[in-house]
């Protein structure tokens, strides 16, 4: 980033300020080593049949997402964790107790009830307000726990993989990669927030149903005791025959859900790569709208978000079709659940072993354990989405990791980055670059550039003149030798494609900087440089500037950005490509007038940016990647007039001397 022409506006900042504090609290504990070191690839058993090694993938993709979910908890976790956490566990045993004081409240009351002890229905009527109260309070309690733990959770998982995402162009390397990657933005924004939500959730819900279960079981099996039946004339006492039937009820519900709901993990982890296939489909047509518009093409996109919503639709209604079955066990078992006790209960409480509020306690205990029991039915749905989610991320960190390997020298060769001996801006040592799987783009090659040099890298399409700029900016990982700056001197890129970001026309301006750190003077003067005047009254509008821009003015802005940045060293990779040739030989003037000590490093088609270079060289496409065939100084010229007459004297010279 440029160093800052103008001073910040203080209210702006406090106002950025205030806006992320409630984030910044979250990863601040974090540090600078949010996520441990890669972990090694684990390599499939060969033994395995494609069905198994398929299955193990997927069983280390949840092992792969706790090695890093887990360190929330951790050394360098968020500072509030362990304390939210224990929180949580005591407000789950405050609210079973609760639940337990309600339970026997509801048996005194229909016993007095029964008795018509008027005294004891108003005095249990009193009492009941405070449990109620206090049972609702513990409530509202554990949901602002639960939740401030799955929003600390998130902001934490979120800052370590978007960190590890945007470190050392990852976010654009994973495009050059392949693997189980796509659409790494919903990846972050939708599969993490699940993945982070729905464990607190299953926690506290194993939690609190393992203490309902274990409290209620107690009473069932001291109110209801042993039930003894005749059958065929033989007597059968079945001790504590409430907890069986408990037991048994949640058995079969359970294990319904299991076979019938068998297929939900792999219809859900489906349903969202539909899902974020069609997301992308609609984005892709918002980014690219003027050249489809240009072009006609709305019939073929439409075709295509059509068939992608068709694959949405198809997996939704396989959802569906889930749904229903485990809705049909969920429903049925909430129906039947509050009935089974009654009727156990009516042959006890009709001998008169057994008091009205006794039967009543043991109806509201059996409904508890059921549902404490039964939690895998009514969450099984949701266990199966967080599983696909877990995996997606998961999957996502696990080619990061690629990446990351590869940057500490793991297989593939890496380009070293270093800094240049003397006075040299800019060295290439021995350098090439290859794809991820060690094809050659571009073979060994060896350039030194000098202060202020012009340097114009040319050759045919498909020679890798792009890719060796991604390799000088560090986009571009793979290969071997070394790039190397001189120190403490500034790069500055112009893609062919300028980034135009959201906001105003200051920011877009100021990108990568700080949309206040130049006056409005100073940008109003870098938009007339360029040509630019229009825009000079509209810097402050917010818009969709990336839609509204022509291609020239996009690259004309970019020229702008170049001026106020001011930098050491500047890549231009096509940068004049959507100029005509008037516009890009001011363009080219105002660079060398207004940088006059940059060294410049071009990458171009035209010829006529000779004019403009001091240096030129050539690659040429060779059978084991392009070579470095030509590197010569070039004449400087004074304008292509005056090439143009000086070829048509030679021309007739010639002509006279034959």
């Amino acid at each position: 980033m440029a160093k800052a022409s103008s001073k910040p506006d203080p209210r702006a900042a406090k106002s950025d300020a205030a806006e992320k504090a409630e984030f910044a609290e979250v990863i601040a504990e974090a540090g600078d080593h949010v996520e441990p070191p890669p972990p090694e690839v684990v390599e499939p058993d060969p033994e395995l049949s494609p069905e198994e090694a398929e299955e193990a993938r997927k069983d280390y993709l949840l092992a792969r997402f706790w090695i890093s979910a887990r360190g929330y908890w951790g050394r360098n976790g968020d500072r509030l964790a362990w304390l939210f956490s224990s929180g949580l566990l005591l407000l789950i045993v405050g609210h079973v107790g609760f639940q337990y004081g309600i339970n026997v409240w509801n048996r005194a009351i229909f016993d007095a009830i029964e008795k018509r002890d008027s005294a004891t229905v108003y005095y249990l009527a009193a009492v009941f307000f405070p449990l109620a109260i206090g049972s609702v309070l513990l409530g509202v309690a554990q949901v602002f726990t639960r939740m401030g733990i799955q929003r600390r959770w998130r902001a934490w998982l979120t800052n370590a993989v978007i960190s590890r995402w945007l470190a050392s162009g990852r976010y654009y390397q994973l495009n050059l990669v392949g693997g189980d990657h796509q659409n790494p933005e919903y990846r972050i924004a939708e599969d993490l927030r699940i993945a982070t939500d729905s464990p607190v959730d299953f926690v506290a819900g194993v939690t609190s149903a393992f203490l309902s279960a274990a409290t209620f079981i107690v009473v069932l099996w001291t109110i209801g005791g042993a039930l003894t039946v005749t059958l065929a004339g033989s007597t059968i006492t079945i001790p504590g025959f409430l907890v069986i039937a408990a037991v048994l009820y949640a058995a079969i519900a359970s294990g319904s859900i299991m076979t019938i709901g068998r297929s939900f993990v792999q219809v859900s982890e489906d349903k969202n790569q539909a899902e974020a296939e069609y997301r992308y489909a609609l984005t892709r047509v918002r980014e690219n709208g003027e050249s489809i518009a240009l072009l006609g093409g709305e019939e073929e996109e439409r075709d295509g978000i059509d068939k992608t919503f068709t694959k949405a639709l198809r997996q939704w209604a396989r959802l569906a079709g889930q749904h229903m079955r485990t809705t049909l066990v969920s429903q049925g078992s909430h129906l039947i659940a509050p009935v089974v006790p009654l009727l156990l209960c009516a042959p006890k409480f009709l001998d008169g072993s057994m008091s009205l509020g006794q039967v009543m306690q043991a109806a509201s205990a059996f409904t508890i354990v059921q549902t404490a029991f039964g939690w895998l039915v009514d969450n099984y749905p949701r266990l199966a989405d967080w599983n696909a989610c877990a995996r997606r991320i998961a999957s996502l960190m696990m080619s990061l990791d690629g990446l990351e390997r590869a940057e500490q020298g793991d297989g593939i060769g890496r380009i070293k980055r270093g800094e240049t001996e003397g006075d040299a801006m800019l060295s290439l040592n021995d350098l090439s670059v290859t794809l991820d799987d060690g094809t050659a783009v571009v073979g060994e090659t060896e350039v030194v550039i000098e202060p202020g040099e012009r340097l114009l890298v040319a050759g045919e399409s498909g020679t890798g003149k792009s890719t060796l700029v991604r390799a000088l900016a560090g986009l571009w990982p793979w290969g071997g030798g070394s790039v190397n700056f001189h120190p403490d001197r500034r790069l500055f890129m112009l893609p062919q494609k300028p980034y135009i970001p959201s906001g105003t026309l200051r920011r877009a301006i100021a990108y990568p900087g700080a949309a206040d750190d130049w006056l409005t003077e100073q940008i109003c003067d870098a938009l007339h440089k360029v040509g630019l005047d229009h825009l000079k009254e509209k810097i402050e509008e917010e818009g969709p500037w990336d839609q509204t821009l022509s291609g020239g003015e996009k690259q004309r802005l970019a020229f702008a950005r170049l001026l106020l940045h001011n930098p050491d060293i500047v890549v231009l990779d096509e940068a004049t490509s959507a100029l005509d040739e008037k516009s890009q030989d001011k363009m080219m003037e105002i660079v060398i007038k207004e940088l006059p000590k940059a060294t410049i490093v071009s990458v171009a088609h035209r010829v006529e940016l000779e004019a403009f270079h001091s240096r030129k060289i050539v690659l040429e496409r060779r059978k084991g990647g392009a070579k470095l065939v030509s590197d010569v100084n070039l004449i400087p010229r004074m304008g292509r007039r005056r090439l143009l007459g000086r070829f048509l004297r030679h021309r007739k010279a010639a002509k006279k001397a034959a």
